[in-house]
């Protein structure tokens, strides 16, 4: 009996990915599963029409509301639950068992529930390093992915490490999802380059608000207070190799605890670098297509521009 559940999918050009995510959903579980496209250019869109599944296209503005947002807002789930699924994520038969034992409770007063992941980094499953848990299975209409003042600054078209804000109780799943990208080492590099700009002035924008940390959660309060010191990345390295057993994976739990470092470090010289320049989210608008950010000294309404 199928679940009264949607899977939704944000996607844009995941033709190595969305294959074996689609797979590992079968066809005995959701309601409906929904590939929401933003403008792919490779075999992403084909791969959903092959399987079957409903196709949305969004095409961002540059303004709120972001792909989870949108896709909530306006194709709004006629079932009771939602869970948001990437692409490089894929179901477990552990997970599908527990999943459908939790959707069939009665009388259960959750909300939402946090699903734990199985991180696999060059083609190995992690034994160590930090757990990764995502709060992407709630019920529809307990809330919304929180809304980030970043209409001038952000390049990224999807909620990325923005959280749920729901009004309810939360609960966890605890059997894991396979997390597997196989678009190799320089796309998780260069993905974690633009993540680290998006926290950085997130961060800086947050520091403006008096109350910008009340929905946060503790591990994100805690990341934000680390990013005041350049020790932020030696943190993230001792806790990911040694507090959470980095070690037992050997030179490629070594090497994932040392990007990690990375990553924070260069969020923290992205802070310092922005606050040390003339720079100022609300000097900054997007050009077209382009890829990089231009500052302007001021802005004219008629000279604004967003993404098509």
């Amino acid at each position: 009996m199928l679940l009264d559940l949607t899977i939704a999918i944000p996607v844009r050009n995941e033709e190595k990915n969305l294959s074996g995510c689609l797979a590992s959903i079968g066809r005995d579980l959701a309601q409906h599963v929904i590939v929401i496209d933003s403008d792919s250019t490779d075999r992403t869109p084909e791969i959903a029409m092959n399987f079957g599944v409903e196709l949305v296209n969004f095409t961002w503005n540059g303004k709120f509301p972001k792909k989870r947002n949108w896709f909530l807002r306006n194709h709004k789930p006629d079932t009771e639950w939602v869970l948001f699924l990437d692409a490089d994520e894929y179901l477990t038969e552990p997970f599908k068992e527990e999943l459908r034992k939790v959707l069939n409770r009665k009388n259960d007063d959750k909300v939402g529930y946090w699903l734990n992941y199985s991180v696999y980094f060059l083609g190995k499953k992690l034994n160590g390093g930090y757990p990764l848990r995502k709060l992407a299975l709630f019920k529809v209409g307990a809330g919304e992915y929180e809304q980030v003042d970043e209409e001038h600054w952000s390049r990224l078209d999807m909620e990325v490490h923005e959280h749920p804000v729901l009004l309810g109780k939360e609960g966890f799943i605890r059997s894991k999802i396979d997390h597997q990208d196989f678009r190799g080492i320089s796309h998780f590099v260069h993905k974690h380059m633009e993540y680290a700009n998006w926290e950085a002035r997130r961060f800086l924008n947050g520091m403006s608000n008096p109350g910008y940390s009340s929905n946060l959660t503790r591990k994100q309060r805690l990341k934000y207070y680390l990013m005041r010191s350049p020790m932020i990345g030696v943190v993230f390295f001792m806790g990911s190799f040694f507090l959470y057993g980095g070690f037992r994976d050997g030179v490629k739990g070594f090497a994932h605890a040392v990007l990690r470092m990375s990553y924070f470090m260069q969020v923290y010289c992205r802070i310092q670098e922005i606050k040390n320049s003339s720079e100022s989210p609300t000097e900054w608008r997007w050009q077209g297509h382009q890829t990089i950010l231009r500052p302007y000294k001021t802005i004219n309404e008629s000279s604004k521009q967003t993404i098509k």
